[in-house]
């Protein structure tokens, strides 16, 4: 099975964990749902940050150094390569926190959860800006906060149980499929459970569009049947081959 592309066709693509997974990035929490005896939820919470800022930092460091020992596989290629041929008519819409996309290449990109490497500051309206760091002991302060004498601690710039989306990126996505309207726009989500929302509810905002609907993915997720076609396998393995280029 081919997924047909030619010089009309807009491509909204949402990814989640399963592609990541391809590149061995660990799951956020083990079976048990604890990271190092602690319930995750206390570490990927503003209760929990607020609580013991330097647990949470512990924590996220961690998944930051892992992180960057994982690299992009055959499945984020494939759709940095698409971008490249199809430029402003791709969007790529991801729920993953791991910056792996972005080493593959891709730029017209929405982050719906953040990011690992990008931190932002709970006391002020700064920007969130790109960092790698690792921070063991004490938590991070904003230089910025500091120089108008101001205490404000740095947290990683990603969503958090509780937290809203950020309403731009939200809008990013909903003014692509605005704009694809009377064009043929393709929706195809890639390594998703179907299970979190917003994200789960994509396809059927794309389909009140008029999308052609189409799922890679590993196994049957629980909004199987709001797809046309479902292809069924690793995205290291099916992307590669499942454009046919007109």
């Amino acid at each position: 099975m081919h997924l047909r592309i030619d010089g009309d066709t807009r491509l909204l693509v949402l990814t989640g964990a399963g592609v990541s997974a391809e590149s061995g990035v660990p799951t956020f929490r083990d079976a048990s749902g604890l990271w190092e005896n602690h319930p995750v939820e206390k570490v990927a919470t503003l209760e929990g940050f607020e609580a013991d800022p330097r647990l949470v930092w512990r924590f996220y460091s961690e998944r930051r150094r892992r992180a960057k020992n994982v690299h992009p596989n055959a499945g984020h290629a494939a759709l940095a390569d698409a971008e490249s041929r199809m430029g402003d008519r791709f969007l790529l819409v991801t729920q993953n926190v791991d910056g792996l996309h972005r080493r593959a290449g891709s730029i017209r990109l929405v982050e719906m959860h953040g990011s690992l490497f990008e931190t932002s500051c709970t006391g002020c309206r700064r920007e969130a800006f790109p960092d790698d760091g690792e921070y063991l002991a004490d938590p991070p302060r904003c230089e910025e906060c500091a120089s108008r004498g101001r205490v404000g601690l740095l947290r990683p710039a990603v969503v958090w149980f509780g937290e809203v989306l950020d309403p731009m990126r939200m809008h990013r996505v909903s003014s692509f499929i605005d704009e694809s309207r009377g064009a043929r726009l393709v929706f195809l989500a890639v390594g998703t459970s179907g299970l979190v929302y917003p994200a789960a509810g994509m396809v059927l905002q794309a389909r009140a569009a008029g999308a052609e609907a189409w799922l890679v993915n590993a196994e049957p997720p629980e909004n199987l049947r709001a797809f046309h076609h479902f292809v069924r396998g690793p995205s290291g393995k099916v992307l590669p081959p499942l454009f046919e280029w007109s």
